[in-house]
């Protein structure tokens, strides 16, 4: 195993300015190979990274999180993937969006534009979430449904008050009793901003640091970055999740035995194979991205069958059931400025050499 090469090439990363910092870890077989940290958490202060260090996940909440949960609400039958959105939310039963289906916001075919800057009118809202919900009620739509895949924020904002609906409970409560808890995972979880301090009391400085933002007008650490989440209170189907990198080994080795169908946990292998079974050719699964024909972040050798998934501030997972491979990737790209994109040249790279290295 060539570790020291693979060192090498994300020492190199940090000197070009790709990250300040990583984490990085590999499991074969159920077995962790290689788990390592580089660079510095925290650029102003000279914060040097750790392997237990916890990320800001953005994206990464999409798979880990809301789709966990919807996962083991199809398995107790509470919903289903074929079942409209307008028999569960009654505000939405006499719009044009009333025929979305579970399955169609997960796959992002749903026709709901990609992105929104709700947050601007959130903010001067008394209630942010239920303002929130009330804009999304009132969104265009900018495909006809089920007809063009077009990665969409919005949809899963949808997915997070279908959960609340159904459960009673906000998703982070409700992910981390159903999934997190019984994976024995303590260090996968949202932070309320309302208790915000006592979060960061509690992980005092693993919390690494990601822009320094124009417009709240400070450095963010354990807040979440994402703007739309932030408005509502930190806590979105779509970003707010954080965590490091053995929490999030485990929810992917939990999802690596239900595709290979070997004893799971939480998890039931049929909803899962379910959930990433491919459609009309799409790049993206019910909750997670596979790899594209071209220029995939995945690198060139993971199989037709791998699932994975990015984060905008820099974190990204990949599963490949055929090898029984888990690659973690977590870094700060967006610390200190969120326009730094070298990392999508990086990450094809990194994935090859350690599948050509590791494997």
């Amino acid at each position: 195993m060539d570790k020291d090469r693979i060192s090498k090439e994300m020492e190199q990363a940090i000197r070009k300015g790709v990250f300040p910092g990583a984490v990085l870890l590999c499991a074969v077989n159920q077995e962790i190979i290689l788990h390592e940290s580089y660079g510095v958490a925290d650029i102003f202060e000279k914060r040097q990274m750790r392997k237990d260090s916890i990320f800001d996940l953005a994206s990464l909440t999409k798979p880990l999180a809301t789709t966990m949960a919807i996962s083991k609400l199809v398995e107790s039958q509470k919903i289903f993937l074929d079942q409209k959105i307008g028999s569960i939310l009654k505000e939405f039963k006499k719009t044009d969006k009333a025929d979305i289906t579970i399955d169609m916001l997960l796959r992002h075919t749903s026709g709901l534009p990609a992105f929104r800057k709700y947050f601007k009118k959130i903010i001067k809202n008394k209630n942010p979430r239920q303002y929130l919900r009330r804009l999304l009620v009132c969104e265009a739509l900018e495909n006809k449904i089920n007809e063009k895949q077009v990665y969409s924020d919005l949809g899963f904002m949808i997915i997070s008050w279908i959960i609340e609906k159904i459960t009673c409970q906000r998703l982070d409560r409700f992910v981390s009793r159903k999934i997190y808890s019984p994976l024995e995972i303590d260090n996968l979880f949202f932070i309320d901003l309302k208790q915000k301090d006592e979060t960061l009391d509690r992980y005092c400085r693993k919390i690494v640091a990601t822009q320094q933002c124009p417009w709240r007008k400070k450095l963010l650490q354990g807040e979440v970055d994402d703007d739309n989440a932030w408005a509502v209170g930190g806590i979105e189907g779509h970003a707010g999740l954080f965590g490091d990198a053995v929490s999030i080994y485990r929810v992917c080795r939990e999802i690596l035995n239900a595709l290979k169908e070997k004893p799971t946990k939480v998890l039931a292998p049929d909803v899962v194979k379910a959930l990433v079974k491919k459609e009309k050719c799409y790049d993206m699964v019910a909750g997670f991205d596979t790899p594209s024909k071209h220029n995939s972040s995945s690198g060139k050798y993971f199989s037709k069958s791998s699932i994975g998934h990015l984060g905008f501030t820099g974190t990204s997972f990949w599963i490949d059931p055929e090898k029984s491979l888990i690659i973690i990737i977590l870094t700060n790209r967006v610390h200190p400025l969120r326009f730094n994109d070298k990392i999508k040249k990086f990450r094809p790279v990194i994935h090859d050499l350690i599948y050509t290295r590791l494997i």
